[in-house]
């Protein structure tokens, strides 16, 4: 973080990277003075309404975020960024959006927890577009343009007004992680869902340290003191309530729920009932401390693509373990109506010996359990987000698979990832193809 007066007195000559977050109600001008060098700007957190009509004067600049601010509009100055391509301006109050708004080059644009009813035609026609979040708007519907949008991987449109999912949508050749929990069009396949847990009573448990804290809600480790049971110890999380990137963690907590039980999913214990707070929250399993997160979260300049430790090589038995389990509890998922939205790296916990839990239900929707195209394009879509992992996972393979089960994994990988949506497999024929208990990949081995 940084300071205004830092700013003005010319402490920051050079940098850039810039985060004020002081109460602004007008963009310090002073900014211009880093217009050699400033890449990323973070205005977040401030009382801003509008941007000067020149940001242009900020050639290098790549990055902006305007989050949590008072815009009722997107400012059409950013149309005239030529070097900028990641725009956030989550929770403002921005309603119109218009085609001078968006720059050239965009490839990843924040909307959420807007109040967005319409889009402009012309965002289809940003040819660089990949990541796409506008979860908590107003959309009734998808501008058509979006068809020709042939990098989108990521597109987050939970909690909005859309009773319909486009059938170009579901054509889109590099779409993977798809959230559209909240809308009218999944109500139907959400009732049909509807699941209940145990009730967990506040006063029988009793929280300890913070185990973490993502952009739903916080994880504690607890005791939990059931009536006439021993004490036992417990992961509980407790929602925070508001919109996040993904959509409503009361969605992610139904979801999490009608998931039901799986060797490779956290299991869910109980939902918390009489909290002082009235706060949401789930009892789960407490996970022990060998299992860690397999990767780290995108980062601005991967925008859709995991980070990985550089140190990271996995066995080839501990590799091909996480990719059939990942494979199995997608497979199980599916069968229940859920696409889980958001399956990467940095939502499985592992240990050395490949054992996986898939957690992070955040961006999971329900679909009907019948077999229909939309449901099989729906399932497909997350097949190519499978394949990416799977590609992920054979490069940090020590010592190196044999010839013969690389090529092999390597072609499932290319079926995984294939444009025609309807020509991937399902997961129920992925997981068969490493074997029931992952110990190697059985089918693909020996063909």
């Amino acid at each position: 973080m940084h300071t205004l007066t830092q700013l003005r007195t010319g402490q920051l000559s050079g940098i850039t990277r810039l985060k004020l977050s002081c109460g602004l109600t007008e963009f310090p001008r002073e900014i211009f003075n880093l217009a050699d060098s400033l890449e990323i700007l973070d205005l977040s957190g401030n009382q801003l309404d509008t941007l000067p009509d020149d940001l242009y004067r900020l050639p290098h600049l790549r990055v902006l975020f305007c989050s949590d601010n008072h815009f009722t509009e997107l400012p059409e100055c950013l149309g005239r960024c030529s070097a900028l391509t990641m725009i956030g301006f989550k929770a403002n109050r921005i309603e119109h959006v218009t085609a001078q708004a968006l720059p050239p080059l965009l490839r990843w644009l924040i909307l959420t927890d807007n109040r967005v009813s319409q889009l402009p035609d012309e965002l289809g026609h940003r040819p660089h577009l990949q990541k796409l979040m506008l979860a908590g708007n107003r959309l009734q519907q998808l501008p058509e343009s979006l068809a020709q949008c042939h990098r989108l991987e990521l597109l987050r449109i939970a909690a909005n007004q859309l009773t319909e999912l486009p059938s170009w949508l579901l054509e889109l050749p590099s779409l993977s992680w798809l959230a559209y929990a909240g809308n009218p069009l999944e109500a139907q396949a959400e009732a049909a869902a509807l699941h209940a847990a145990t009730p967990v009573d506040w006063l029988q448990l009793r929280l300890q340290h913070t185990l973490g804290e993502g952009a739903s809600g916080v994880i504690h480790q607890a005791l939990w003191q059931a009536p006439g049971r021993p004490a036992r110890n417990v992961a509980v999380k407790l929602y925070k309530g508001q919109m996040t990137s993904d959509g409503s963690p009361l969605h992610e907590m139904h979801a999490c729920i009608t998931a039901g039980k799986h060797p490779n999913l956290i299991e869910v214990l109980g939902q918390v009932s009489g909290h002082p707070g009235q706060q949401a929250g789930l009892v789960m399993a407490l996970i022990g401390p060998d299992y860690r997160n397999l990767a780290g979260l995108p980062s601005l300049a991967s925008c859709t693509r995991d980070v990985y430790d550089d140190e990271l090589r996995l066995s080839a038995a501990a590799a091909l373990r996480i990719a059939q389990g990942v494979a199995s509890v997608a497979a199980h998922l599916h069968r229940q109506g859920i696409t889980h939205g958001d399956l990467y790296g940095h939502n499985i916990l592992c240990n050395d010996q490949g054992d996986c839990l898939l957690g992070d239900f955040g961006a999971a929707s329900f679909h009907a359990t019948a077999d229909t195209p939309q449901t099989r394009a729906l399932q497909r879509i997350e097949v190519r987000a499978f394949g990416i992992l799977l590609g992920e996972l054979l490069t940090r393979i020590e010592p190196a698979l044999a010839d013969e089960t690389l090529e092999r994994l390597r072609q499932l990988e290319t079926r995984c990832c294939q444009p025609d949506v309807l020509a991937r497999p399902g997961f129920d024929e992925i997981a068969g193809l490493f074997g029931d208990r992952g110990e190697g990949a059985a089918s693909l081995t020996t063909r």
